[in-house]
């Protein structure tokens, strides 16, 4: 992922979500307390560059892991850029944010979003396909 003063919040999400489809970043103006969601008020448009959010921006470089943790990459954003951010999970037609599961890895989570979004075609136990001995 690359990480500028001229990029814009929406390819920031672009390449986060390239990797794990399932999630999505959303940007705020504050930090989220610790297992507390952010405020759809703080909310900062998707075309806002980097440089209006944080004028001193660092431009960096770095490899997202599927075994980085949300905690880990929310750090991540917030110490080396000054970004707060949240990771949002799929789930079935809605995002959930992902406060009370932040010590999962990413890969965890994407799996998650992904399996929620699968129709399942399960047919019901017949109970008496079993030996009762």
């Amino acid at each position: 992922m690359k990480v500028s003063a001229s990029t814009t919040i929406q390819n920031v999400l672009d390449q986060f979500c390239l990797q794990f489809p399932y999630l999505k970043l959303e940007f705020y103006t504050k930090p989220h307390v610790h297992g507390q969601g952010s405020s759809v008020a703080e909310q900062i448009q998707h075309t806002t560059l980097l440089q209006e959010v944080n004028p001193n921006l660092n431009e960096l470089e770095f490899v997202l892991s599927e075994d980085m943790t949300v905690a880990d990459f929310e750090n991540l954003m917030e110490q080396e850029f000054k970004l707060h951010v949240q990771v949002f999970r799929k789930s079935n037609a809605i995002w959930l944010q992902t406060s009370a599961t932040d010590s999962w890895t990413l890969g965890k989570q994407n799996g998650k979003g992904q399996r929620s979004t699968v129709d399942y075609d399960i047919d019901p136990i017949d109970i008496t396909d079993f030996d009762l001995e």
